[in-house]
């Protein structure tokens, strides 16, 4: 572990992985978290801009949610989200789900084991099975 300072607050803590911020701000995190995610389930019209304006966060911050699959948008929505890949709407993240199956499988080829090509042994054919000695 590594005693770093928070990037929000600046005080300094125990760190191991992950962000920079200490357990208070991480808290602080998720509670505004759980209140954006109450308000798009209070108001599932509500635009990008309004959802950052009444419930005080940025816009990156609430994008990061999205981007990483934690907040969903209702198919009605007016935030429209598109796959970073083919332009399809989606509801979360950043690919629609044939993309990823697409991702997933090209990376599924990327990391699989090359099988070792099959080594042909030769017999030796010495026209008897007893052992030979070499003379000197």
């Amino acid at each position: 572990m590594q005693i770093k300072n928070c990037t929000k607050c600046g005080k300094m803590f125990q760190w191991a992985a992950g962000d920079v911020i200490c357990e208070a701000c991480k808290k602080a995190e998720e509670d505004k978290f759980q209140e954006v995610k109450k308000y798009i389930e209070d108001n599932p019209s509500a635009t990008m801009n309004q959802i950052a304006k009444d419930c005080e966060v940025k816009m990156t911050k609430i994008q990061q949610w999205v981007r990483e699959e934690r907040l969903v948008f209702a198919k009605g929505s007016p935030v429209q989200l598109t796959c970073e890949n083919c332009g399809e709407p989606i509801t979360t993240g950043r690919y629609c789900a044939k993309c990823k199956a697409q991702l997933a499988t090209g990376l599924g080829a990327a990391i699989a084991k090359p099988t070792a090509p099959a080594v042909e042994r030769k017999k030796l054919n010495t026209g008897h099975a007893a052992m030979q000695f070499l003379k000197k």
